[in-house]
C-alpha cells in the first residue's frame, strides 16, 4: 500500500453521534438557538471531525506555506519574474511578508516548504527543503510533472502534515509560486467542468491584455491534455498535466491533516484548486476542511462552491500565502471556544424561552 493509499484509508467520515451532541449542545447555551450562525454549523462540524464534543480547541495553529515555481510562466501569464518565488520565500524567513504579520497576530508559526523553486535555497530556520523539482514544465507543451513527481509531491504534504500535526491542532494552507493562479485556473476547470474564462483571474494584478492572453493560454493547457468538460482522467493525472508541485502538496496536506482528524483551514484559490483534487481522490477529506475566505480570484468562488464550503471572511483579498486563512482562524478558534465556556441554562441559572410563546 502506499502512502496516498494508506492515508486515504485512515481518512473516515465525520462521528454523527459527536456531531448530534454538539448540536444539542448548542441548543441548551445562553444564546437563542442559531444566533452564532455559520459558526454553530462549524463546531459541530469540527465535532464530528473530533469524534467528541466538545472538539479540542483548535490551537496552537501552524501555516504550511508550499513554494514552487511554474513552467507556463514562460507564456507571459505574469509580468514579475520568476525570481521573485525564492525572493519572497526569503522574506517569509524574515518574517518580513504579511503572512507573517498576520500570524503573529494570531500566535501562529509560519513553516515554509521549498517543494519546487527553481532556485536552490539555503538551509534556514523555518524552511524545509523538499525539492522534488526545481519547477513545474510549462503545461501547454506537456506535462506539467511526471506521475512520480505528483505523487512524491502529493505524499511529501500528507508527511507535512504528520509533521505539523504532531503539537498543532489546526493546520493552514499557504503558497507561493509566480504564475500559480494559471495552473490553478486548470485545474479548476478541469475539476468543475467550467470554461476557462469563469474560473481564470488577474492574479498579481495583470492587465486585460494579458488577462485575456492568460485565459488562452489555460484553454490550450485543458485542450491539449484532453481536460475540457467531461474527461474522464483520475485526479493524480489532471494534477500532473496542470498542476503545480504546491498544488499537488497541499491535496496531500488536506489528506493528511484529515487522516490525523485535524481541522485544515484553507486559503484562496491554490488552496481550493489543491482541495478539489484533495476531495476527488476522498471526499471525506472534506470534513475537516474549512474555507478562510473568498478570494477576489473568480476560480476560487467556483472551487468551495463545488466543494460545498461556506467561506468565513471576504474581503476580496488575492494575496496568497495563508493571509486569509489566517484571518479566519480567530472565527474558527471562537466557534470552538463556544462549546467550551459558554454556560447552558441550567448551570446559569437563566430562564429559558417559554415553549408556549412565538
Amino acid at each position: 500500500m502506499t502512502l496516498i493509499e494508506e492515508t486515504v484509508a485512515a481518512i473516515a467520515p465525520l462521528d454523527e453521534a459527536a456531531m448530534r451532541d454538539a448540536r444539542d449542545h448548542q441548543v441548551r447555551l445562553t444564546k437563542p438557538p442559531g444566533s452564532l450562525g455559520v459558526l454553530e454549523e462549524l463546531s459541530v462540524r469540527l465535532a464530528g471531525l473530533a469524534g467528541r464534543c466538545p472538539p479540542p480547541l483548535p490551537e496552537p495553529a501552524a501555516v504550511a506555506v508550499f513554494a514552487a515555481d511554474h513552467g507556463v510562466h514562460a507564456q507571459g501569464v505574469t509580468p514579475w519574474p520568476q525570481e521573485v518565488t525564492a525572493q519572497m520565500v526569503a522574506n517569509f524567513l524574515a518574517g518580513g511578508a504579511v503572512v507573517n504579520a498576520f500570524a503573529a497576530q494570531a500566535g501562529a508559526v509560519v513553516t515554509v516548504i521549498d517543494i519546487g523553486v527553481a532556485t536552490e535555497l539555503d538551509a534556514a530556520p523555518g524552511l524545509l527543503r523538499r525539492k522534488i523539482a526545481p519547477g513545474t514544465a510549462d503545461m501547454t507543451a506537456g506535462p506539467a510533472m511526471t506521475m512520480d513527481e505528483t505523487r512524491r509531491a502529493v505524499e511529501t504534504g500528507i508527511q507535512v502534515a504528520r509533521e505539523l500535526g504532531t503539537g498543532n491542532r489546526c493546520l493552514i494552507t499557504g503558497d507561493m509560486g509566480i504564475a500559480n493562479t494559471t495552473a490553478s485556473a486548470a485545474l479548476i476547470a478541469a475539476f468543475t467542468g467550467l470554461p476557462p474564462e469563469r474560473v481564470t483571474g488577474r492574479g498579481t494584478g495583470i492587465d486585460d491584455a494579458t488577462h485575456a492572453h492568460k485565459i488562452e493560454v489555460v484553454r490550450t493547457a485543458l485542450t491539449r491534455h484532453g481536460l475540457l468538460e467531461e474527461h474522464g482522467k483520475e485526479p493524480l493525472e489532471v494534477l500532473a498535466a496542470v498542476g503545480g508541485l504546491e498544488h499537488a502538496a497541499i491535496a496531500g496536506f488536506v489528506l493528511g491533516a484529515a487522516a490525523l482528524r485535524v481541522p485544515v483551514v484553507l486559503d484562496g484559490v491554490i488552496a481550493g484548486a489543491a482541495a478539489l483534487a484533495a476531495a476527488a481522490l476522498c471526499p471525506d477529506a472534506l470534513g475537516g476542511c474549512v474555507a478562510g475566505h473568498r478570494s477576489a480570484e473568480p476560480g476560487h468562488a467556483a472551487a468551495i462552491e463545488a466543494l460545498g464550503l461556506r467561506p468565513l471572511v471576504d474581503l476580496e483579498l488575492r494575496l496568497g500565502e495563508g493571509t486569509g486563512a489566517l484571518l479566519a482562524l480567530p472565527l474558527v478558534q471562537s466557534a470552538v471556544r463556544v462549546l467550551h465556556e459558554v454556560a447552558t441554562f441550567d448551570s446559569a441559572g437563566v430562564s429559558e424561552k417559554d415553549a408556549g410563546r412565538p
